[in-house]
């Protein structure tokens, strides 16, 4: 299959498909939001406060592309400790703007990724959608860049998605079916099947009654999450 992403959401009956050419143009789009509107540079801070799914991988995809360092907080971070900052940038879901649980921290540029749209908050789709599709200029990315705003490096990012991806099983050419409520860091649903040249089922409030049928439509080789690991190699 063509396919490097797709996204399933068995509540809400989403699913799209993504080529490796259409994530390339939604990242591209996210760079030259960050870029064009929001004037970002090479070095700048991304707080992303979202959850495993395909506008996620632009959003990751579309800072990196163009060296803005990410610190990526998972609901689970939800009421704990410090909420971060400061940053340049703040991407929030909806869910995250209204809990009593959350302190999202403010940043220059603050998105909301879906709706409704709270007070203070930009509407990330409707205005990427705007964005042109293309390619963000190129800058030279260094493996000892910092990628996350800690200063982990993206060169230690590249060797945890490997290692991630040797402990999860998951080889070239596999195509994953991966439960978003059981591997919601980027690093399990994201950076280690594509590090390796797998690609991704993301199913989000995964139906265990339906992971046999999808897994026969979807040509899945191996399933993480949800029902014991398998796979069919």
């Amino acid at each position: 299959m063509s396919d490097v992403l797709t996204y399933y959401d068995d509540k809400s009956g989403e699913r799209v498909s993504l080529s490796a050419a259409d994530l390339g143009v939604w990242a591209g789009r996210t760079a030259d939001l960050l870029t064009g509107e929001c004037r970002l540079r090479r070095g700048d801070r991304a707080g992303v406060l979202l959850p495993p799914h395909w506008l996620t991988a632009a959003v990751l995809l579309g800072a990196w592309s163009v060296g803005v360092s990410v610190d990526y907080r998972g609901y689970a971070t939800a009421g704990l400790g410090d909420p971060g900052g400061p940053y340049d940038v703040v991407f929030a879901a909806p869910d995250r703007v209204r809990s009593i649980l959350e302190d999202v921290p403010e940043a220059n540029w603050q998105f909301v990724v879906g709706s409704p749209v709270p007070e203070g908050y930009l509407d990330f789709v409707a205005l990427v959608e705007q964005r042109d599709a293309v390619t963000p200029a190129y800058q030279e990315i260094l493996g000892s860049d910092a990628a996350s705003v800690d200063g982990t490096t993206y060169g230690a990012w590249e060797q945890l998605a490997r290692g991630t991806a040797t402990a999860m099983g998951i080889q070239p050419g596999d195509r994953v079916l991966i439960d978003a409520a059981e591997h919601d860091h980027p690093v399990k649903w994201l950076l280690a099947p594509m590090t390796v040249g797998a690609s991704v089922v993301l199913c989000a409030n995964l139906d265990p009654a339906v992971v046999a049928s999808r897994v026969e439509a979807e040509g899945i080789t191996r399933v993480l999450g949800a029902v014991p690991e398998t796979s069919r190699h």
